[in-house]
């Protein structure tokens, strides 16, 4: 067939004398041609998979350590897992090895319950009472410093100059001072001084102790101040044997009636030293959340038993701190209202708490000396009982208290302003 136009090694030119492109003819599918089909040899087979590879045993022996580890690939712990169904000494290892790993692996906490120290001492002095028993009324003290003790236990020497922020109320807002873990343990030891001096231990202040005045700010200023330096890691030491000496003293003398009721100054007032203990272990266990929050360590709150007598002093505390507000001119004044005798019922305010260490007070409103009084009940307060003790140590304002209300708005208000009065540094 003549070469043409478009061919290969044709004669035709396109215009301008330059060959014209070939261009190929459409291909038919040997399928539509009729034809049979070339053999697959020809065509060339599909790469067949490779046969099982054998592993000998000592390999798969080798292989155990990584595979305990979870460091083996796919095929090698296919194989090792195929290979301990059929070889005991081999299973036996295996499993001794995955033990070992366990035991290598960080634990995910070792944070106990904790309710758990009072379940098992209860236990044990039901089973055999102590010789020297603690009173009950110093027992929340004994174990909110054994609780902080053991948070002071696991952090690490750094966490101690972690710096911390104590909070209160004071002149009717927040307020605030910046200092360091050491620095909280460091003002626990000043103020758990006071019950000290009661008791006839010696003053941590020393000779500073004149500097401060009795009140628990003045006396942590004077500790903090006859420093040379920062409060370090030293302070627990002393803190830790200040408390176990108060609660070996206490327990010493028993339950006589005249060492319950001995009075504790605090500079401006005085509490009985029943109420003192509880008092310390509220703000132990306050400030050791402060702590708890500035290391990122968990802490739960005390025991309902515990909670329950922190939330009973607060509540009977209430009164005279109303009664002191009001004097102040903080508090709505009493005018055009009749002041009941001392002991008799008058107008009151419910304050109902919920949740573990809950109950509910009545709290009279126009006298610390009146008796509270269902009959003559003007208004309802319902909080949770940690969110009360928060607010008793001025960490929530007032104002953003989680609070059920209902009756008159003026006596909740200044009950809740009140309940925040009760902190201090």
């Amino acid at each position: 067939m003549p070469d043409g136009p478009g061919r290969p090694g044709g004669s035709g030119a396109a215009r301008g004398g330059r060959p014209a492109p070939w261009i190929p003819l459409p291909r038919t599918s040997v399928e539509d041609s009729g034809r049979p089909l070339p053999p697959l040899a020809e065509l060339g087979e599909a790469a067949a998979p490779p046969p099982p590879r054998e592993w000998e045993h000592p390999v798969l022996t080798s292989l155990l350590g990584a595979w305990a580890l979870a460091a083996c690939s796919a095929e090698e712990t296919a194989a090792v897992e195929d290979h301990l169904g059929d070889c005991g000494p081999c299973a036996d290892e295996a499993r001794r090895l995955r033990e070992a790993v366990g035991l290598l692996h960080r634990p995910e906490s070792l944070d106990l319950d904790p309710g758990l120290r009072t379940r098992v001492l209860d236990s044990c002095l039901d089973r055999r009472p102590p010789r020297i028993p603690v009173p009950d009324w110093a027992g929340p003290y004994d174990a909110e410093t054994a609780r902080l003790d053991a948070l002071l236990q696991d952090i690490r020497d750094s966490d101690w100059h972690t710096p911390v922020r104590l909070r209160w109320f004071e002149d009717e807002d927040m307020a605030s001072r910046r200092t360091t873990v050491a620095g909280v343990i460091a003002h626990l030891l000043s103020v758990d001084g006071l019950v000290a001096v009661a008791l006839g231990l010696d003053d941590p202040l020393g000779d500073h102790a004149g500097r401060a005045a009795g009140s628990p700010a003045a006396r942590t200023e004077a500790y903090w101040g006859a420093s040379h330096g920062p409060p370090t890691r030293a302070v627990r030491g002393p803190w830790r044997e200040q408390s176990h000496d108060l609660v070996r003293t206490v327990a010493f003398a028993g339950s006589d009636r005249g060492t319950a009721m001995r009075p504790v100054s605090y500079g401006d007032f005085q509490l009985p030293l029943q109420d003192a203990m509880v008092d310390r272990a509220f703000e132990c266990w306050v400030h050791a959340e402060d702590i708890a929050v500035a290391v990122d360590y968990p802490y739960a709150p005390p025991s309902p038993r515990d909670l329950h007598r922190m939330i009973d002093l607060a509540a009977r505390t209430l009164p005279t701190v109303l009664a002191a507000r009001r004097q102040a001119g903080l508090a709505t004044p009493t005018q055009g209202r009749h002041l009941v005798p001392a002991g008799e019922p008058g107008r009151s305010l419910r304050l109902e708490i919920e949740g573990s260490g809950g109950g509910d007070w009545l709290i009279p409103l126009d006298s610390p000396a009146a008796k509270g009084s269902a009959e003559h009940e003007v208004a309802h307060i319902a909080l949770d009982g940690v969110e009360f003790c928060r607010l008793a140590a001025g960490h929530v304002p007032p104002r953003e208290a989680a609070a059920g209300r209902l009756g008159d708005a003026t006596a909740i208000r200044d009950v809740l302003y009140a309940t925040a009065s009760l902190s201090r540094m």
